[in-house]
């Protein structure tokens, strides 16, 4: 009788769940494998103080690396866009922690000494024989070809950013953040203006005197409209590195009756979205140059409108980051991952989500709504002083468009 491939698919599948049961180990007992190299790699690209943009996209190559090896072998999604051969019987956790290391030191290799240390903790922990060392061989695959694929994709742009002057006219000589970021291929949009919000709003509109009032109050440094609880979430707020995104992720992942490749899949998604959604805003920021507050409201009397003054002396609660304002980078990440974990969920309540903040002495903040962690990072922005709404409102907007595609990606 001729078998289906399909047929001889899914009963290879079986097989290896039977062969994990009949060793006494479910995949569920392997998803803590995930959150532990996450862990290492948000340490490293920490302790090199890399850019949030270079450390989302390190994060980004290794949960890559992390799904291709681990659907190699578990064959529970489609097959490999990297060309993964499947290796039922390999490892998942040697798997994982050799396309970790491999990928970690190509991108951090000032960071060798943890990386090893990490790499040789997981391997000890593992049984030597065939499946370890298939396993091995399967996560270098992995990032070999994650690597090969993303070859040159940042150290190929050089910094050539020209500052806004005239002959003569002096100008702040700091050179603004990640002007070519835009340059980068994205991992899912097929454009970086693909998403592009729609222009903000005229300077003499309304839309623009109420927005410009609203932050000048706000999110001034001695705000006495600030309340102490708006106070508490600009501060939060103002850490933009991937560890204060990744304590919701892991709000997920530590789910219970989760497997491994679940949330390999589901750290590749939001990884790699987040990854896009910077890219995308990127490109937006520098296409519209938009001025910050701190910049519209001390010359607020050149908008040409009579519902703004001007305040010499206004400043910021947190420094102001030094790219251009629209649209919010911050809501644009949160609403990516927002969206991806509503898709991740489907009909499952969601969990506590919780994280902690580096600018806020590592303070804890949780929502049980996904939704309300989202409208709390675009606040948090117009309270920092570094945001106006309709610039948080685009990148909601943008947020939504890149975590629709992901998950069209992902999960159809």
């Amino acid at each position: 009788m001729k078998m289906s491939k399909k047929w001889c698919k899914n009963v290879a599948k079986y097989l290896v769940i039977i062969w994990y049961f009949a060793l006494g180990i479910s995949q569920g007992a392997f998803a803590d494998v995930i959150t532990q190299w996450n862990q290492t790699s948000l340490t490293v690209v920490t302790n090199v103080k890399m850019s949030p943009g270079h450390a989302n996209r390190a994060i980004a190559l290794v949960h890559t690396a992390i799904y291709e090896a681990c659907n190699a072998i578990t064959q529970r999604y489609v097959e490999s866009e990297f060309a993964i051969k499947a290796h039922p019987q390999a490892s998942i956790e040697a798997a994982v922690a050799s396309a970790s290391h491999q990928m970690l030191l190509a991108i951090v290799p000032q960071q060798a000494d943890v990386i090893n240390q990490a790499y040789q903790e997981a391997l000890g922990k593992l049984s030597n024989g065939a499946a370890k060392q298939d396993g091995i061989l399967v996560g270098q695959s992995a990032a070999k070809s994650v690597l090969q694929n993303r070859e040159g994709d940042v150290d190929a742009y050089p910094d050539t950013y020209r500052p806004i002057t005239s002959a003569g006219i002096y100008v702040p000589t700091t050179l603004p953040a990640a002007s070519f970021w835009s340059k980068r291929i994205p991992w899912l949009l097929t454009s970086v203006s693909q998403f592009r919000a729609a222009p903000p709003p005229q300077l003499e509109s309304v839309d623009w005197a109420r927005d410009f009032n609203e932050v000048k109050r706000l999110g001034r440094v001695d705000s006495q409209s600030r309340t102490a609880e708006q106070t508490k979430v600009a501060k939060f707020w103002q850490a933009t590195l991937p560890p204060i995104y990744h304590g919701i992720i892991d709000s997920v992942v530590s789910m219970p009756n989760r497997d491994i490749t679940q949330n390999a899949r589901f750290f590749a998604a939001s990884t790699r979205a987040i990854d896009d959604a910077l890219i995308a805003v990127f490109e937006a920021k520098y296409y519209y140059h938009f001025w910050r507050p701190i910049t519209a409201i001390r010359n607020a009397d050149i908008d040409n409108n009579p519902d703004t003054s001007l305040d010499p002396s206004w400043q910021p609660y947190i420094p102001t980051p030094m790219h251009p304002e629209y649209p919010c980078a911050h809501c644009v990440v949160a609403s990516t991952l927002g969206n991806v974990i509503k898709a991740e969920l489907g009909n499952i309540p969601t969990p506590i989500l919780s994280t902690q903040s580096s600018t806020a002495n590592n303070e804890q903040r949780s929502w049980d709504n996904i939704d309300e962690f989202m409208q709390e990072v675009s606040s948090a922005r117009i309270y920092d002083g570094v945001h106006y709404r309709f610039s948080t409102e685009a990148g909601v907007k943008m947020g939504e468009e890149i975590a629709r595609l992901a998950v069209r990606t992902y999960y159809q």
